[in-house]
This record gives structure tokens, C-alpha cells and sequence, in this order.
């Protein structure tokens, strides 16, 4: 028998004064999945996973985490679900350390508070005042916290804002270390990167719907973003040439310097042609389609 999700929603809605902000959405997250959730500004992302996390009461449709209800059985699902929301405060004068010990207090087995710490960059900082933190290290300390109670499935709401790229690197590295201790994540993001690295499958949502649900490679197949290859050739080529290479979209020159949009076989073709007349490529560059293409296709960011 295939294991139940460890996440499920169905047919989820959710309004604010008459505006519809979640409209029937549905999806299950497998354990150890990490979930990925995407779509532009007021999309209807962080009241998603707010009726998952159980701080938003559904206008209709059906939440679980483990099978348990996010508000009718809210106790038992903090046990097992952890959150690092997407705006959080703390009291200006707790220490890091003092964060950290409290919320460790607050669980049966919680996680080594200390090597959380270090493996988020906190260490220099425990006797540091909230209030004082830079907003990078608020950022790894909310993190820290939602990930304190040893849980079995963490929401992470906007993960990486305004950590800088060396951070946001080790801190995808600690993503991909709970997952591989076998804990589900839903990760809400606007980092096309950080969801093509991290994400088993991305739902992505438009206007309180899912417009897609695949995997990363699965998002960017649909994509209707083109493969670019630029060079510059070592001898003038023939426009009639390059206008007859198949599936080419456009072709641009600038100086010297030629950029050809297509798929993989007008790469081929073009590299054929070079064989052909022997010429040299330059600076060759190939470029493919990526999740932030797919991502504009999906959500109509281009109308």
C-alpha cells in the first residue's frame, strides 16, 4: 500500500471581505517532499499555508496535516508542525539565546538548540538583543525556531528574504539536510533559484488557483521560453542560412556578435553550419529555458 500524504487540501477556499483570495485549491504533499508553493504578489500563497498551519479558518474545502484537523485540532498539530512565518517580531530585549531556550521548552524532544545555532550562523550573536539583529539574522533565527520542535512537517514562508547569497546558500543546505531526515517541507518562495534547486514539485497559483502542479523540469517543458545560443563567428555567415535553421524564433545581431533564439535542434543545426563552413564560435553561450520563464508563462506576468 502506497503511504497516505502527510499534507492534504481540498477544494480549499478562503475570502476576505467578499474577495476570494483561495478559490478551490487542491494538492497532497508526500512525507519527506519538499513542496514548493509559487506565484506573484497577492496570489493567495501565504493564506494557503496559513489554513494548512492552522492560523487561517477555511470559508470551505478540507485541510489535514497527519490526518489531524489544523483547527480543530490545533495542539496536536503545532507538536508536529513547525513555521517560520513570512512577517514575525519578538520582544526587543529576548537574547537570541533566550529565543532559542524558550522555544525549546515549549516541545517533549526538541532539536539541539545549539547546533542549530552554528549550522545557521548564530552562534556569535546568542547574547544579542532581538531588536538589534540585522534583518538577515532575524531571518535565521525565525528559521531556527520553526525548526526547534524536531518537526515532522515545516512551513517556510518566504525562506530567504533578505539574506545575503552566501547565507541563502547555507541556509538551502539546511533545507536539504531536515528533508533528508525524512521531514516534509512547504516552502513558499519568489526565488525561481531557490525552487528549481530545492522542490520535488511546485504548485504554482494565480489569482487563489493552481494554474500547475509539477516538478521543476516538468514547469519548465511546458514553458514556451526558448533555448538562446550567442557567439561570435571567426568569418561573416549567411542570413539566408541562419533564417533556414529549424525551429529558429528570432535572430538578432549586435557588431559583431549573433544570438539565435530556438530549441535544441536549431543548437545542433547551428553548430553543423559552423562545422560545415569552419567557422569558429566565439564566446559561445547556450542558454535554456528556465523556471523563471515558465513561471511568467504560467502566472500571465507577460500580458
Amino acid at each position: 500500500m502506497s503511504t497516505p500524504p502527510v499534507v492534504e487540501v481540498s477544494n480549499l477556499r478562503k475570502s476576505y471581505s467578499g474577495r476570494t483570495v483561495v478559490d478551490d485549491i487542491s494538492f497532497t504533499v508526500a512525507e519527506g517532499e519538499i513542496f514548493g508553493i509559487l506565484g506573484p504578489n497577492g496570489a493567495g500563497k501565504t493564506t494557503t499555508v496559513e489554513c494548512v498551519e492552522g492560523l487561517r479558518v477555511p470559508d470551505g474545502g478540507r485541510v489535514r496535516v497527519a490526518g489531524l484537523d489544523p483547527v480543530a485540532d490545533h495542539a496536536a498539530v503545532t507538536r508536529i508542525l513547525g513555521s517560520q512565518l513570512q512577517e514575525s517580531e519578538l520582544q526587543a530585549k529576548l537574547t537570541v539565546r533566550e529565543a532559542l531556550e524558550l522555544y525549546a521548552a515549549f516541545y517533549p524532544d526538541p532539536a539541539d538548540w545549539r547546533q542549530l545555532a552554528e549550522r545557521l550562523g548564530l552562534t556569535a550573536r546568542l547574547n544579542t538583543r532581538f531588536g538589534v539583529l540585522s534583518g538577515g539574522q532575524k531571518q535565521r533565527l525565525f528559521i531556527a525556531l520553526a525548526l526547534i520542535g524536531s518537526p515532522r512537517v515545516v512551513v517556510l514562508d518566504e525562506l530567504t528574504t533578505g539574506l545575503d547569497p552566501r547565507a541563502r546558500r547555507d541556509t538551502w543546505e539546511v533545507v536539504e539536510e531536515i528533508r533528508a531526515r525524512g521531514v516534509t517541507v512547504l516552502l513558499v518562495t519568489h526565488f525561481m533559484a531557490e525552487a528549481q534547486r530545492l522542490c520535488d514539485r511546485i504548485a504554482v497559483i494565480d489569482q487563489g488557483r493552481i494554474t500547475a502542479l509539477d516538478t521543476p523540469s516538468g514547469l519548465i517543458a511546458r514553458s514556451a521560453g526558448s533555448t538562446v545560443i550567442s557567439f561570435t563567428p571567426s568569418a561573416p555567415l549567411d542570413d539566408e542560412q541562419l533564417a533556414a535553421l529549424p525551429a529558429l524564433v528570432s535572430i538578432e545581431h549586435k557588431d559583431d556578435r549573433i544570438t539565435l533564439a530556438g530549441s535544441d535542434e536549431t543548437v545542433n543545426a547551428v553548430i553543423s553550419l559552423l562545422v560545415r563552413n569552419h567557422i569558429t564560435a566565439h564566446q559561445l553561450r547556450v542558454t535554456d529555458a528556465t523556471l523563471d520563464d515558465a513561471f511568467l508563462d504560467l502566472t500571465g506576468a507577460n500580458r
